[in-house]
């Protein structure tokens, strides 16, 4: 079957299509497991200087994708994750130059036991093997994810949605050149070729066994559908309703300038900040000059009585505001009595991403940062550090809430599993 026959339009057999996609990928995940890491570098390295190579070709393809956007009246922060720009070309391109330069995780030792009886046992790291990665708008997640199961030893299948299929197709061109280039299977990194939304719905069925993890990277609707319909694992996160709490001992100067690139730096990313809790204690001097500069700097504030009361400008907070995600230039502001109460709100209302304290007291910062139940946990610097490249991973493949396996932004470290070797010498169990 000519896949690239069905680029555009639904194949009558969307099933068989996603069905041969897998297999491919299978067969590819085999002899990528076994891949030197200089064949992986190549590729990755081959790729970035594709990018670069093609990027008038990618921009063009993303103002088509904008415009269609555009014309289906999408709404301004999905536009912003949509959109690239020289910088976030370059920016992909780099993102692949430090996953080569980052250590081959396939085959590391992580524990070695000595047995008594003189049998060596290794846990060695191994790839999970075949990676479906569902996304929506953000063309980049093409880059990162392609090029973080290529270095782990994974192939990738990708779907990307329909708003952006433009973009990611030339990135996906030039994924496929790195693996050209480097000798790998073109199927280690796959892209569904058609736009039709069953292929989702074929994706979750696992492909008659051929995908082993399910990476979703998109709005609430696409995470829960996601979850809900799922028969393989899934590394996800439903919503980042980030909460930032002023602790009495926070100094103003600096928590301004945590708060306002917390939340605005990029208002549409998951760890963009999306409730604010001051304490009782520093009110009078701190939550006026934190709303004042939140609305002057064009973000909207819903608060509650207290934070009303801060600036004409703040609208009432309602009950659903302490649950919302606004991914926009809105947040929800309350004050809270201490550390206690900052606690049991974002336990209440918190979805397990990313949470921030700013203190100057150390005790209340090591509390917090134990108590609090997230996947990151932040003294005194931006939420918007809740990101793969930020913790030194070359990029991410999303950022899992949940406890098993993956927790956090999901690197090269986190897609692979691991096997025991054992070695003797004769040895037998009585």
């Amino acid at each position: 079957m000519d896949l690239k026959l069905v680029r555009n339009d639904a194949p009558a057999d969307i099933g068989a299509v996603m069905l041969s996609l897998g297999q491919a990928a299978r067969e590819a995940s085999h002899l990528l497991a076994l891949a030197p890491a200089e064949a992986k570098n190549k590729a990755l390295l081959v790729a970035a200087q594709e990018i670069r190579a093609k990027a008038a070709d990618i921009l063009a393809a993303n103002a088509r994708d904008i415009a269609e956007a555009h014309a289906k009246a999408t709404n301004d922060s999905f536009l912003e994750r949509l959109a690239l720009d020289a910088k976030r070309i370059e920016g992909m391109a780099k993102g692949l130059e430090e996953i080569a330069a980052l250590p081959d995780p396939v085959g590391r030792l992580l524990q070695r036991i000595e047995r008594p009886n003189g049998l060596v046992i290794d846990r060695v790291a191994t790839p999970l093997g075949v990676i479906g990665v569902i996304f929506e708008s953000r063309p980049s997640v093409s880059a990162d994810a392609g090029a973080l199961c290529l270095k782990s030893g994974n192939a990738a299948i990708l779907r990307g949605g329909s708003e952006s299929f433009h973009s990611v197709a030339l990135i996906h061109a030039c994924l496929q050149a790195g693996l050209k280039a480097a000798g790998l299977p073109e199927a280690a990194i796959t892209l569904v070729p058609v736009k039709d939304r069953a292929a989702v719905g074929e994706m979750l069925t696992g492909l008659g066994g051929n995908i082993d993890v399910i990476v979703p990277r998109g709005g609430q609707s696409l995470v829960a559908r996601v979850e809900e319909e799922a028969r393989v694992p899934v590394f996800a996160h439903l919503e980042g309703l980030v909460h930032i709490y002023v602790d009495r001992d926070a100094d103003l100067t600096k928590t301004l300038v945590i708060l306002r690139n917390s939340k605005l730096r990029r208002t549409s990313v998951c760890g963009a900040a999306e409730t604010l809790l001051v304490d009782r204690a520093c009110a009078a001097t701190h939550l006026a000059p934190l709303v004042t500069m939140l609305l002057d700097a064009g973000c909207a504030v819903r608060g509650d009585a207290t934070t009303l009361a801060a600036d004409p400008r703040v609208t009432p907070a309602t009950e659903d505001d302490w649950s919302r995600e606004y991914l926009d230039a809105i947040i929800s502001a309350r004050v809270v009595d201490g550390l206690d109460a900052a606690l049991a709100h974002i336990t209440h209302y918190g979805s397990h991403h990313t949470d921030c304290i700013i203190t100057e007291n150390a005790a209340a910062a090591e509390r917090f940062l134990k108590e609090v139940d997230s996947a990151i946990v932040i003294h005194n610097a931006s939420t918007q550090f809740a990101d793969g490249g930020e913790f030194g991973f070359g990029g991410e493949i999303g950022i899992a809430t949940g406890r098993m396996h993956a927790r956090g932004p999901v690197g090269l470290d986190q897609l692979t599993t691991f096997k025991y070797r054992v070695h003797g010498n004769g040895q037998i169990r009585a």
